[in-house]
Parts: C-alpha cells; sequence; structure tokens
C-alpha cells in the first residue's frame, strides 16, 4: 500500500517538537529512526497529519557518566550503542543486545527511544533496561519526569508515555566490580524476532549472588521479571544447584501465549533452557571447570 498524504517538518530543538505538537496534537507523529512507523504508514495503520523528524535535536543525542549515572541519549542508535567505550565499560548489557536487534540497515538507523517506546514485547532493549533497573527521563512541554523501567512498560505495545510526551534519555546505574550480566536469545534465524529471550543482571560478591534481575522477552505482553526465579538466587552461593532452583521456580514466574512460534509449554522449556545458559555463563571459572 501507498502511504498517506502528511506534512513534514524538520525540528532544530524541544521547542520546536512543543511547537508542531501543540499545533497539529495528535495529528503529528515523531519521526526518529522510523524502523517501526515507516511500515505501520505503509499499512495504512498510521495517518498522521505531519511527521515530526526529530533526528536533529541535539538534546536527544549523546552518552556520558555522572555521579554513578550512565546518560544514554534517546535517539541513540542501536549500532552506536553497540560501539560506544562508555557504554560497553558501564552497561555492558546493552552492548551485548546489540548484535542480537534485526539487521545492521536496521541497526543502524533504529534508536533506543524508538525500540523502547514501541515496546515490542519480543524486542531486547526493554528487557535490558529492565535489568539494569534503568530510569526513563520524559519531556514534555511543561518539564520532565522520571519513570522506572518497571513502571515504565504497561501492556502489549503500551507504556507509560502520557500525550505530547517523548523519551529524552535512559539513565543507568553505572556497572561495578561486582556486577554480572548476559542476555540469551533463541530464534529462527539470525535477525528474527526472539522465540524466546533472557536479560540479566545481578551482583556477585564472593560468589554469593545479589539483588539478580532476570527479565524474558518473547513469553509475553512485554519484558517479564522472574520474581521467584530472582528469589531462588538471592544470597546463594551460584553453582548448579541454585541454577536448578531458578529454572524449577520459572513454572511459577511465566505464563506465556501460544504464538506462531510454538505452545505457551516450549516457551517455558526454552526459558529454562536459556536461564541454564545465562547463569552458566556467569560461573566463576572453577566452577565451569567442575
Amino acid at each position: 500500500m501507498k502511504w498517506p498524504a502528511f506534512a513534514y517538518e524538520r525540528a532544530r530543538n524541544l521547542q520546536d517538537v512543543w511547537r508542531v505538537q501543540a499545533e497539529h496534537g495528535d495529528g503529528a507523529r515523531i519521526l526518529a529512526g522510523g524502523q517501526t512507523l515507516l511500515a505501520t504508514l505503509a499499512f495504512r495503520l498510521s495517518e498522521p497529519s505531519v511527521l515530526l523528524d526529530i533526528t536533529r535535536v541535539a538534546e536527544l543525542r549523546g552518552v556520558a557518566v555522572s555521579g554513578g549515572t550512565l546518560r544514554i541519549g534517546a535517539l541513540t542508535r542501536h549500532a552506536e550503542l553497540g560501539r560506544d567505550p562508555l557504554v560497553r565499560q558501564h552497561a555492558p548489557l546493552l552492548a551485548e543486545a546489540v548484535p542480537l536487534i534485526a539487521h545492521p540497515a536496521i541497526r543502524n538507523r533504529g534508536t533506543i527511544g524508538g525500540s523502547l517506546a514501541y515496546a515490542d514485547p519480543a524486542a531486547e532493549l526493554p528487557a535490558c533496561i529492565l535489568a539494569l533497573d534503568a530510569t526513563l527521563v520524559l519531556a514534555a512541554q511543561d518539564g520532565e519526569r522520571r519513570v522506572a523501567a518497571r513502571d515504565f512498560f504497561t501492556g502489549l505495545l503500551e507504556t507509560a508515555l502520557r500525550p505530547g510526551e517523548l523519551i529524552a534519555a535512559i539513565e543507568v546505574p553505572v556497572a561495578t566490580a561486582s556486577t554480572r550480566s548476559t542476555i540469551q536469545e533463541v530464534a529462527r534465524r539470525s535477525g528474527d524476532y526472539a522465540m524466546a529471550g533472557l536479560a540479566l543482571c545481578l551482583q556477585l560478591e564472593g560468589g554469593v549472588v545479589q539483588a539478580p534481575r532476570l527479565v524474558y522477552f518473547g513469553v509475553g505482553s512485554g519484558p517479564v521479571m522472574a520474581q521467584g526465579a530472582a528469589a531462588a538466587l538471592q544470597g546463594r552461593v551460584l553453582d548448579g544447584a541454585a541454577i536448578a532452583a531458578a529454572e524449577a521456580a520459572l513454572a511459577q514466574d511465566l505464563d506465556p501465549p501460544a504464538d506462531l512460534h510454538g505452545p505457551p509449554e516450549m516457551k517455558r522449556h526454552l526459558c529454562r533452557v536459556l536461564t541454564r545458559r545465562a547463569l552458566t555463563a556467569l560461573l566463576p571459572a572453577t566452577e565451569k571447570a567442575a
């Protein structure tokens, strides 16, 4: 199908964004990376009166560290996440996730803000920022507010964004010497959406697990934090028995729907496999050898 007719404006700064939104209201649709928006235009699922290009808004760009927090501008492209030295040092989970996201052409255009705002339940980055206990900075004409990642994803393709708001940045606590993280997924082909995936972050202090966050994707209406599996790991030495306990706890944590990939029990099986893989990857070298 052909795109609907619409006007086009390119914002130079956030004041331009607020002006266009005030003039067009719900008819203004923001263009960042465009990797989702362009498809919805082609299928007439989106019919804006004006396309508002924010790609040159400097306030939404850049990566910096301040006061123990890594701040990532919403317009940071996926490929930039993967190669940015600050991201690789302070939030390595995000850098590790990048090669799993779609294909190079999409990684070169898609943005972290766009991925989080769309909130696809099978996407890697929403699960990662939840695992990292990140905070989203949401901007509107009347100022900014901060929303914890755990409160941002509210349902299938739904978020806590209010009318007139956009994601300005993501703030992530910097990794410490005890931080361990990994991401694992199963997909039919490289670049396909995940059939099931796991983003995992924990603190390993003297071999003992603290503050584990296991977030599964592709198995619910959004990223799913496994509270039971986390409780099974908390305060325990990371070993085979702890891993088995976390796997067993998933039976109560996950209630995946059937989809084109398979039935719920297959999804649960995949999540158990991914849990074992992820936690085994974080085992101390002596435990792996044993």
